[in-house]
């Protein structure tokens, strides 16, 4: 049985965990909370940009680029955003599950020869998904960027993948994230990046009767060729965006777990102390009574 001493060390010890887990929350909620405003400035960019190339599409215009062009898949990349930090609880363990199933599908799709490269943002993500290289399956160097990384770093990143693409060397991007959809709900998603499915704009893109004709000045296949990387930056940096405000998210929730449990136990520790100092006290009495009845 622990001593009086031992125990009283033990709540000490709870009781600054429960502090520091507490702390924790509170930064990590700050930093969800300014992801969150992140997201909210980058829409009405992405929005613009995808009402310019649906109203393109809506006025019956001619448009071609190489980042819609559809072909064969034989090697593709698949970006999966985790983090680079730990204390989030499964936020990459659940995304690296995620991750097996839809290489299993995408092989299912396009055949057992299908070569994949595995771009993780994220050290944790990295060592999560280490396990899933094969002879068809490869992890792909990118220590240029974190999932912190924003910006210039973001879109460099972004670049790189389309030049691939176009060159040939990749015929499909793939993006494995977890989408934002309050603090405490994520899910994971995968989304297609590259091609781009320019239909999908004609279909969701709401082009009223009233804006057209359009006279495009220069032509509109050249806007066209020159919005959509423009959107595919704002797409991922979206992306980025959201599994940043997911992260801390996820590590706002298991630092609220921890404090529960942290608490559970102070007041298990609390009422075991109370009984062991109560019977030291009761066992000095009798003790005291004893002598006195001897005497």
């Amino acid at each position: 049985m622990a001593t009086l001493k031992e125990l009283k060390g033990r709540i000490g010890s709870v009781s600054s965990s429960e502090k520091i887990t507490g702390a924790m929350k509170m930064i990590s909620s700050a930093k969800m909370h300014k992801a969150e405003g992140a997201l909210k400035r980058l829409a009405p960019f992405r929005t613009q940009i995808e009402t310019i190339i649906s109203n393109i599409l809506g006025a019956d215009a001619d448009f071609t680029s190489p980042l819609t062009v559809a072909r064969p898949v034989h090697r593709m990349a698949v970006v999966i955003l985790g983090s680079d930090d730990g204390l989030c609880g499964a936020y990459n363990i659940n995304l690296a599950k995620f991750l097996k199933s839809h290489l299993a599908e995408l092989r299912e799709r396009f055949g057992e020869g299908l070569e994949v490269e595995i771009h993780t943002v994220g050290k944790k993500m990295r060592k999560a998904c280490a396990k899933f290289t094969d002879a068809r399956t490869s992890l792909a160097e990118t220590t240029q960027i974190s999932s912190k990384s924003e910006g210039a770093q973001v879109k460099d990143f972004t670049t790189s993948l389309e030049h691939r693409f176009v060159s040939g060397e990749l015929d499909r991007v793939d993006v494995l994230y977890m989408h934002y959809l309050s603090a405490g709900r994520q899910r994971a998603t995968a989304d297609l990046l590259l091609p781009v499915d320019a239909e999908a704009f004609a279909a969701n893109g709401e082009v009223k009767a009233s804006d057209r004709p359009y006279i495009f000045e220069p032509s509109a296949s050249e806007i066209f060729r020159s919005a959509l990387p423009m959107y595919l930056l704002s797409t991922m940096q979206e992306i980025f965006c959201e599994n940043r405000a997911s992260e801390q998210a996820a590590r706002v929730m298991a630092m609220q777990s921890a404090n529960d449990n942290a608490k559970k136990l102070l007041d298990q520790l609390q009422l075991e102390y109370n009984k062991l100092r109560q019977q030291s006290i009761t066992t000095e009495l009798l003790d005291i009574v004893g002598g006195q009845v001897r005497d």
